[in-house]
């Protein structure tokens, strides 16, 4: 029988002893063997402590963006066989779309943010200056920088793919090596993309390490830099939590745990309403993609008292239409839980829930099953329930039955929905169905503080709506309480998870010498040269021009008003600008802009290609007629633009400018950002030359199911895993 292995101090290694055996949840086959019996786990974080963390910390982000994306079009290129391997676990083609494209689309996109948000360097500068003095000779800045540990990563077995690709594609931007343990269950596939990522050649010696098997005693060995981010069972996290390592150095705990998350239809949203049908169809499809084990299903449904039995009678319906069976049949639209150790648990959970609710659609005598054997594979039934007192019965609120289970709740008021959505003490993602924007303000508002996302629908975002269940790599995944209290993702916020953020105290000069980024205050230089006639390479952080002065006229401020088409009083009308607060006429605050920019700008052709946009722009002061202006252009960051085939080498500078009138006060303060020509194409490090190797590499024939991924099937899961 194939056997996972392990992949450790940059080598694969089988683990020792027999191991755990896995299944095919649709046949019940045995498909492999996990093991990682024998791993020094200890001996794995120093390996990527001393090895892979200098090797990504030397990167920069956008260096290390371009792996994410190099490895993204790899694993995209051989997406397929994940596809054959996925449908092992149970899970549908759209299921296994879910986690293979979302877990390869997460790389892709922190590849995009990596290279628009963050700057090339080894670390990112966090807001701006502040003013710690009078005089403006010390000042403090805060700095995030990679932590110098390993980031372990425990995932869920209902996405092995995701699961994995959405903390590493956060963790490796940060500049952080990760250790990688997915549930057991589920492990041959996240084995098999491992695979891929490792043959790429893309990731650097010691930044990736797999265990498929137990986790021993890895978490003993943990020090101060390193951090744990963990999706599963709260039982299980609480106990991981309390290990006596993170406990003794504050090891960073992230987790993202089972809750129970709620949907509600909202009193205007009757049945005949869009609102009513988007509804039931999203409740529907949150009970029975990937067979209800998804850490964001619905759970809990709350329904105007009046409407109980048209929900119910709808869902029934809906419900009636979904076809369980073998994945890889045509019409199929449910498989199997991930296996029969999972069915255990679902149908203990379900007992309890029993205990308080009624079943109205569903359940063990209504299970038939397409194209396999229900005895050897893990099926299990929808279940729809009904709990007719939701603020007496708690179990509802309680029990969470990781699979296609629902409980439809009744509430009289909006403002009791928004009590009975708390009760869950905790939870990952709420959703409403209603066309009143008061409704929806009300509703989010009040149980906002109980949940880590809201997705307020109606029928002019669900075309493009991306579900109750989708979590993205744009906005935060996670919630407090029972969710488990940490967050993923999140834009640039995920990766900050994984770096240390520091204030710098000192002189703007010696600020300005650490960040690479000018602020007022550090030194400015002042050549000959016009700074718009110098190439990118050439221009220096702290360059200064102070322009020539201009009087600003009557004549100016007229035909301003009459180019731009702003005739506000307080620019044209004597009268009414003497009542005003400006006490007399004032010049436009765009045409102040203007006229700076007249003042700094070298109007022949040079090195400056294009204004790349303004930012921070603030009127401190008016401007009035017969007032003299300049300005001061300084340098205040750069950073080099991607080279692409056929664009002129390029990057983009930051100029920090402020416009003073005749008595040296700021009147405009802001930042431009020009587009400046590199004197020549960047000359790519050899990191870089491996990725544009690898994005020119087609997906080999000899990715062959054998031998590559010979990969198998859950056995025994961990406690619960989302």
């Amino acid at each position: 029988m194939t056997r996972l292995r392990n992949y450790a101090l940059d080598q694969w290694v089988e683990g020792s002893g027999k191991g755990t055996t896995l299944y095919n949840a649709v046949t019940g086959a045995e498909v492999a063997q996990a093991s990682s019996d024998g791993l020094d786990f200890r001996a794995m974080l120093e390996h990527g402590r001393r090895v892979g963390g200098p090797a990504v910390r030397r990167l920069t982000f956008h260096q290390r963006a371009r792996i994410l994306k190099a490895l993204a079009q790899y694993l995209t290129a051989r997406k397929e066989e994940l596809y054959r391997i996925s449908a092992w676990t149970g899970a549908t083609k759209g299921d296994s779309w879910i986690d293979i494209d979302g877990g390869i689309g997460t790389l892709f996109a922190y590849a995009s943010r990596g290279r628009r948000e963050l700057p090339d360097e080894t670390y990112f500068v966090d807001g701006g200056p502040e003013a710690l003095s009078k005089g403006g000779t010390f000042i403090g800045r805060h700095i995030c920088v990679p932590m110098e540990g390993v980031a372990v990563q425990i995932n869920a077995f209902n996405f092995p793919v995701w699961g994995m690709l959405e903390k590493l594609s956060t963790s490796f931007l940060a500049g952080v090596p990760s250790i990688v343990k997915p549930a057991t269950v589920t492990s041959y596939l996240t084995e098999a993309v491992a695979r891929m990522m490792v043959e790429s050649g893309l990731l650097p010696a010691g930044s990736f390490q797999l265990i498929c098997g137990s986790a021993g005693d890895l978490l003993d060995h943990l020090g101060c830099q390193d951090s744990v981010a963990f999706t599963g069972s709260a039982a299980t996290g609480l106990m991981l939590k309390k290990g006596k390592a993170v406990l003794e150095h504050n090891v960073r705990f992230n987790q993202e745990a089972d809750s129970l998350n709620y949907s509600m239809l909202g009193p205007d949203a009757v049945p005949g309403t869009e609102e009513f049908d988007l509804f039931i169809k999203e409740v529907a499809k949150e009970m029975t993609v990937k067979a209800g084990q998804k850490c964001t299903a619905i759970r809990r449904t709350f329904v105007p008292e009046a409407m109980v039995n048209d929900v119910i009678a709808a869902m029934r319906k809906r419900l009636a239409g979904v076809v369980v069976g073998d994945p890889s049949l045509e019409g199929v639209r449910m498989g199997p839980l991930a296996g029969k150790g999972q069915v255990r648990e679902v149908e203990k959970s379900v007992d309890r829930l029993r205990s308080a609710a009624e079943l109205v659609y569903g359940g063990p005598d209504t299970l038939d099953v397409r194209g396999a054997d229900p005895e050897k594979g893990a099926f299990f039934p929808t279940m729809l329930l009904y709990n007719d007192r939701p603020f007496e019965r708690a179990e509802p609120h309680d029990v969470e039955a990781f699979g296609p289970v629902n409980t439809v709740m009744p509430y009289r008021s909006v403002e009791e929905a928004t009590e009975l959505a708390k009760l869950g003490k905790g939870s990952l993602v709420g959703s409403l169905f209603t066309a009143r924007d008061d409704v929806a303000r009300q509703v989010a508002l009040g149980t906002a503080a109980y949940h880590g996302r809201l997705m307020l629908v109606n029928r002019y975002s669900a075309k493009e709506s991306t579900g109750h269940g989708s979590p993205l790599p744009h906005l935060v995944h996670g919630g407090p309480g029972r969710a488990g209290g940490g967050e993923e993702m999140g834009g640039v916020r995920g990766v900050l998870h994984y770096m240390q953020r520091t204030a710098l105290q000192g002189s703007p000069q010696t600020v300005a010498a650490v960040t690479r980024e000018w602020s007022r205050g550090a030194t400015e230089r002042i050549d000959r040269v016009h700074p718009f006639r110098k190439y990118f390479e050439e221009l220096e952080i702290g360059e200064t021009l102070l322009t020539h002065r201009r009087t600003v006229t009557e004549s100016d401020v007229v035909s301003f008003a009459g180019i731009s088409g702003d005739f506000f009083y307080a620019h044209m009308d004597d009268l009414a600008a003497r009542e005003s607060l400006f006490e007399k006429r004032v010049a436009h605050g765009y045409f102040v802009l203007s006229a700076a920019a007249g003042l700094f700008v070298d109007p022949a052709p040079g090195p400056v290609l294009a204004n790349y946009g303004l930012e921070g722009l603030r009127f401190v002061k008016p401007v009035y007629i017969g007032d003299t202006i300049r300005a001061r252009l300084t340098c205040k960051q750069k950073t080099a633009k991607e080279d692409r085939e056929g664009q002129i080498p390029q990057g983009v500078v930051h100029w920090d400018v402020e416009v003073t009138n005749q008595d040296g006060e700021p009147v405009a303060v802001y930042t431009i950002l020009t587009l400046v020509k590199r004197q020549a194409a960047a000359g790519l490090t050899p990191t870089d030359a491996q990725v544009e190797r690898s994005l020119k590499t087609e997906a080999p024939d000899a990715v062959k199911p054998a031998e590559v991924m010979a990969k198998t099937e859950p056995g025994s899961a961990p406690a619960r895993v989302s």
